[in-house]
């Protein structure tokens, strides 16, 4: 890329750069060319691309213009001035108000050169503007702190907060009355919005909506822990509760069965968020209940779900096999469709025939042929079974396995020549099978048939603000710790908390106990041994349990002893 760009001559910032040895000068000349056509600041091109260390190039952009460099993690954002630039602006310039003094607004930019950043927040504020120099990179979080900080509230939302944010139900039917309900409620409709959008900002899994005798409040559940962001007046209840069922084209006027219904959020032309809504009839109105379905998280690939390595290779070979069966099993909420669909997401090629029955499909993703079960025609999931085995499938995935009609079709689907993917409901790998066993499925079929078992949690991770934690050797014994591993040595961490994160945790990971169904164990269940004896044999093969997974979790400082306590607790 370097020869296309031999006529352009480095002058400027770009010159000084390379001058101090930051690039070298074909990445300087590139780097330059590409931000021009992007039309963004040279600086801001080279962090976003990790091409140059940002304080050194700020420390040379100050020579460069003998200016002084502010770092921004000592100024009070106290002093900042609420509402004086409009987002848009400071996202599109990458530059941030200040201070105020006077007529005179002072903004924070990483490019000394950015004068139509200036010019144009001089010309939307009636304001002169001066630039101090700040570090791109402390730049870019100093602005996402200020923007979430100065959010609007239900109050003093105006259409421009969501501006480009498009919402539809799961039906294509009009409703006129529906129409109408928008047009009156315009500030329940902001606020409604709102809330699903603070709630994809915040990376909240759950949004609940909840009415009680004297109160309504709004929480959201974020790496698993349920809190209360909102609390308005018991009197919009209803109001609140029909605009969500507007959204989900769901009946307004049925109050007396739960319903079940789906919105898309449009984000933008690339950007859309799926909620799947349920709405279950209380003593004091209706409880509606979102779950948040991003797309994007089928997609981050298996590496940053939590496997351990060897846990990673097991559920790759297994994904390999042409044929058999891989079941996934945990609670509601332990991240078993994610699992699932990163393996369809490695498996989903032009080669392969990929179909799955769902109730309902919580994640579309193009190349996969998805059915929604529907009990009330008579399609189930045997049935959509029995009609996916008729279409020439080469990987089928099952929602869960209920009864015994669908485990008999999975079974035998994975035992001609398919390689199928389920969930149970289970709290170990052991006990799958057992319940596989009770549910009446011959304990042949299964020791024929399954291939590989995921159990699995989902644990909050600790913030980069986490501090060491003090515990005794035989506390650590008793919790679970073998004796080689406290004497070969590790740092245990615990919560502390700071602005970035919830109570010292932020974001979460996944801990499996995953067991390879081998000859030994396949011979223990034709000879239907219990859930307890599978587990320990499982164990002396060296397939660690969800307990195990979990303490080395906390060797690794992923996370703490408390929450591997609190999501594996024997």
């Amino acid at each position: 890329m370097a020869s296309n760009n031999r006529n352009v001559t480095l002058t400027g910032l770009a010159r000084r750069f390379v001058d101090d040895g930051l690039l070298d000068e074909d990445i300087a000349k590139d780097a330059f060319t590409q931000a021009s056509e992007n039309r963004i600041p040279l600086i801001t091109y080279l962090t976003q691309n990790d091409l140059a260390d940002s304080s050194k190039l700020a420390f040379s952009a100050a020579m460069e213009f003998g200016i002084s460099v502010l770092d921004l993690e000592s100024f009070l954002p106290e002093m900042m001035p609420e509402k004086s630039v409009d987002e848009k602006l400071i996202r599109k310039h990458n530059a941030l108000p200040l201070y105020k003094r006077g007529n005179r607004l002072f903004i924070a930019v990483s490019d000394p050169t950015n004068i139509q950043a200036l010019d144009e927040i001089k010309f939307n504020t009636g304001l002169s503007t001066d630039a101090i120099l700040v570090d791109d990179a402390k730049l870019r979080t100093a602005i996402e702190k200020y923007l979430e900080s100065h959010d609007t509230t239900m109050g003093d939302l105006d259409d421009a907060d969501l501006e480009g944010v498009e919402t539809e139900g799961g039906d294509t039917e009009e409703d006129n009355a529906a129409s109408t309900a928008e047009v009156d409620d315009a500030p329940i409709v902001k606020y409604v919005n709102k809330m699903l959008l603070d709630a994809i900002r915040g990376g909240a899994s759950d949004i609940h909506f909840e009415p009680y005798e004297k109160s309504y409040r709004v929480r959201y559940r974020t790496d698993g822990i349920l809190k209360e962001v909102s609390r308005p007046s018991i009197k919009l209840a209803p109001k609140i509760s029909a605009r969500v069922k507007i959204m989900a084209q769901l009946d307004i006027s049925e109050r007396r069965v739960p319903q079940d219904g789906r919105i898309k959020m449009k984000l933008s032309k690339t950007k859309a968020i799926d909620f799947r809504v349920n709405t279950l009839p209380t003593l004091w109105g209706e409880k509606i209940v979102l779950r948040i379905l991003d797309p994007s998280q089928a997609k981050l690939g298996i590496d940053v779900l939590g496997y351990e390595e060897d846990q990673k290779q097991l559920y790759l070979e297994a994904l390999e096999q042409p044929q058999g069966m891989i079941l996934v099993t945990g609670p509601t909420g332990s991240g078993k469709t994610v699992s699932l669909y990163t393996g369809l997401n490695i498996l989903n090629t032009n080669e392969r025939n990929i179909s799955t029955a769902e109730d309902p499909a919580e994640i579309n993703l193009e190349g996969i042929n998805q059915v929604n079960v529907n009990t009330k025609v008579g399609l189930g999931f045997a049935e959509a079974l029995r009609a996916f085995l008729r279409q020439d499938p080469d990987v089928i995935m099952v929602g869960e396995i209920r009864d015994l009609e669908t485990a008999n079709i999975a079974i035998k689907a994975s035992q001609t020549g398919h390689l199928v993917l389920s969930t149970l409901h289970t709290n170990s790998a052991a006990e799958t099978l057992t319940r596989m066993m009770n549910m009446g499925v011959p304990a042949f079929n299964i020791a024929t048939s399954v291939s590989l078992i995921i159990a699995q949690r989902l644990g909050r991770r600790l913030c980069s603000c986490k501090q060491p934690a003090d515990v005794p050797k035989d506390v650590l014994l008793a919790e679970g710790f073998t004796q080689e591993q406290i004497d070969t040595g590790f740092t245990l961490f615990r919560p502390k908390g700071c602005d970035k994160c919830s109570g010292g945790y932020k974001g979460r990971v996944g801990i499996y106990e995953v067991v390879k169904i081998t000859d030994e164990l396949a011979s223990m269940i034709m000879e239907e041994a219990s859930s307890i004896q599978i587990a320990k044999k499982a164990q002396a093969e060296g397939f660690r349990t969800l307990r195990q997974s979990a303490l080395m979790k906390v060797i690794q400082g992923v996370t703490s002893l408390e929450e591997a306590n609190r999501v594996t607790k024997d």
